[in-house]
């Protein structure tokens, strides 16, 4: 089985496959899929149908008829209850033979690892005393509050992926968004999937 990803980010390229990867293992370390390379959009195209009709249909060729196709994008100041149906509503229009589900990440991708920051302490130059925001996900520039706390500032291309493959994915869980993402995994695969 395929799963195709699109993503907004130029970070979540690289970080998505890794995190879809390290959900797979915890849910089932014998399943097995093959996870295509993302494809980005724009923010800004991927929430109109010029930009998500197309990247819905590359995916579909992509992952065949058994395949599945999961699209991330960052909420901004949107409402992800509300931006999030809308997009799959959209895309199952698009593609009724294909299994797709969308994942709004509160704020951004980054907010998740906010969320889970003690396991992040002391890694990549974060510090040893790194605790998480009283609101993760209210915070409006994770990225920016990463960077004001690493040594040598946040790089998205560079960082994220590598806090992808370190965060802690159930302190994770604590964040709505996050917990979606497993959900929406488990769903995919017909995994069953733990409470939080």
């Amino acid at each position: 089985m395929k799963v195709g990803l699109i993503v907004e980010g130029h970070g979540e390229v690289r970080s998505l496959p890794i995190l879809l990867r390290r959900i797979l293992r915890e849910l089932d370390p014998q399943h097995h899929c093959s996870i295509l390379n993302a494809h980005r959009v724009s923010r800004g195209l991927l929430v109109k149908e010029e930009g998500l009709r197309p990247a819905v249909e590359l995916m579909a060729r992509k992952v065949g008829p058994e395949g599945r196709i999961l699209l991330l994008l960052d909420a901004d100041d949107d409402l992800p209850c509300q931006l999030g149906p809308s997009l799959l509503a959209q895309a199952r229009g698009y593609r009724p033979d294909r299994d797709i589900s969308v994942v709004i990440a509160t704020r951004e991708y980054e907010a998740w690892f906010l969320t889970a920051a003690e396991s992040l302490r002391g890694r990549r130059g974060l510090p040893l005393d790194l605790a998480p925001p009283l609101h993760p996900e209210g915070i409006r520039d994770a990225k920016k509050w990463l960077g004001q706390r690493k040594a040598d500032g946040y790089s998205e291309t560079v960082d994220q992926p590598a806090l992808t493959g370190l965060f802690d994915l159930t302190a994770a869980r604590r964040s709505d968004s996050f917990d979606k993402l497993f959900r929406e995994v488990g769903r995919l695969f017909g995994l069953p999937v733990p409470p939080r």
